[in-house]
């Protein structure tokens, strides 16, 4: 009985699809005027021993960008003056985070694998520090999502992904000009009747290159240097701009 279980496991395993992904670009430069970019995720679908898959997967593509932790303040409008009201703090929250399926995740997925994997705005894990009544918790999780979803860095597409010939897959997401600098995971999973049945993992890194590098490097490293030079130059701009309107 022992042997035929392994078999069986053996044969299960074996049917089970690997991915071989693969992105345009590996290391994004943000130099002066960078308006942002596309990135073209890609790859096929594969059986163990390298041939064609052979039958239909659907196939989500998670991007990531490196965690920060983040508080949100929410605005009350009191006396005609809107002031800061009840906030929270979330300890690793996505600096960009999109999705892309090739149909919508709960078509897909059920609510369970879906939080485990993340696939989808509705099962980010945000993290929040502190103890907060559940609904608290999600307000201001979704208070948190829509602003980075109106800032172009959180986002989900039900139709990115196009599958080709039940072996290819591709996938394009946009990355703003406001993307943060750091590691970046690409996380592709293939599923098949609800169940996750292969995942691989691509890396891009974000850089900063030329006066905007050195210019992060040196707040970063001088970060009192950098708010004095800061001041002073609001300050000089400041005395011009007045020279200037005195002459005309």
């Amino acid at each position: 009985m022992l042997i035929a279980l392994l078999a069986f496991f053996a044969l299960t395993g074996a049917r089970d699809p690997i991915l071989v992904p693969e992105v345009s670009q590996h290391e994004i430069q943000v130099r002066q005027g960078f308006t942002g970019t596309e990135l073209l995720l890609f790859g096929a679908i594969l059986t163990p021993d390298g041939t064609r898959a052979g039958q239909d997967y659907d196939i989500v593509v998670v991007l990531k960008g490196p965690t920060r932790s983040i508080i949100l303040r929410e605005k009350q409008r009191i006396a005609g003056i809107w002031v800061n009201a009840d906030s929270t703090e979330f300890r690793s929250a996505p600096t960009f985070f999109a999705v892309a399926s090739s149909r919508p995740i709960k078509q897909i997925v059920d609510d369970k694998t879906a939080a485990i994997y993340e696939l989808g705005l509705p099962w980010l894990q945000l993290s929040p520090i502190g103890a907060y009544d559940p609904a608290e918790q999600a307000r201001f999780s979704a208070g948190l999502v829509d602003l980075m979803q109106r800032e172009g860095l959180y986002k989900e597409d039900s139709r990115g992904v196009r599958v080709s010939e039940q072996v290819l897959y591709q996938a394009r997401i946009a990355l703003p000009s406001s993307v943060q600098t750091g590691g970046y995971t690409a996380e592709t999973f293939a599923i098949s009747k609800g169940r996750v049945v292969a995942s691989a993992i691509s890396r891009v890194e974000v850089k900063k290159l030329g006066f905007e590098r050195a210019t992060a490097l040196f707040a970063e490293n001088y970060g009192f240097l950098y708010g004095l030079l800061a001041v002073a130059i609001s300050i000089g701009m400041g005395f011009l701009a007045g020279r200037l309107f005195a002459l005309v």
